[in-house]
């Protein structure tokens, strides 16, 4: 059985608890009767929901778009999948408009995707990365706003990682 759709219904089902997929197994606590249960529901369980755009997002404050921005112009890059949940949670931060603006780089999504993450050495998404430096997994507002040196109005603090 393919394993794509039980993960799109847990996702559905579970958003906030990860699904641990390992040499091709589905791992759960009550082993694979819960999936064949989540999965009886129905096809509106099973069915992929957008993972990207078509989320419903809180709006944007100007806070948010203006880190969103200073990131972009800073050089920092947000990798990620559209399938990670994670990924997802980390755009929500933002809001709409402003997820949109993140500077993002999908991996997932092609081979010359891929191959460029591949290359940056990505081997967990969410990840952040400016120059050498890298962040793994969901960084909040303020992680960000420390990392970049980001402050309303466009002043970067000496010392900061511009």
């Amino acid at each position: 059985m393919p394993l794509a759709p039980i993960r799109f219904a847990l996702q559905r089902r579970w958003p906030h608890h990860l699904t641990l997929l390992l040499a091709g197994t589905l791992l759960l606590p009550a082993g694979p009767l819960a999936a064949a249960a989540v999965m009886a529901q129905g096809p509106e369980v099973a069915t992929p929901r957008p993972q990207s755009g078509g989320e419903n997002f809180a709006s944007s404050n100007p806070s948010q778009r203006g880190l969103a921005e200073h990131l972009r112009r800073q050089g920092y890059v947000f990798y990620g999948a559209w399938w990670c949940p994670a990924c997802q949670q980390q755009k929500r931060l933002f809001g709409q408009p402003a997820a949109q603006r993140l500077p993002y780089l999908e991996c997932e999504k092609g081979a010359a995707s891929q191959q460029r993450c591949s290359q940056a050495g990505i081997r967990a998404y969410p990840t952040w990365m400016k120059g050498g430096e890298r962040r793994e997994g969901v960084l909040t507002l303020e992680e960000l706003k420390s990392w970049s040196g980001y402050r309303p109005g466009g002043a970067t603090p000496a010392g900061a990682n511009p």
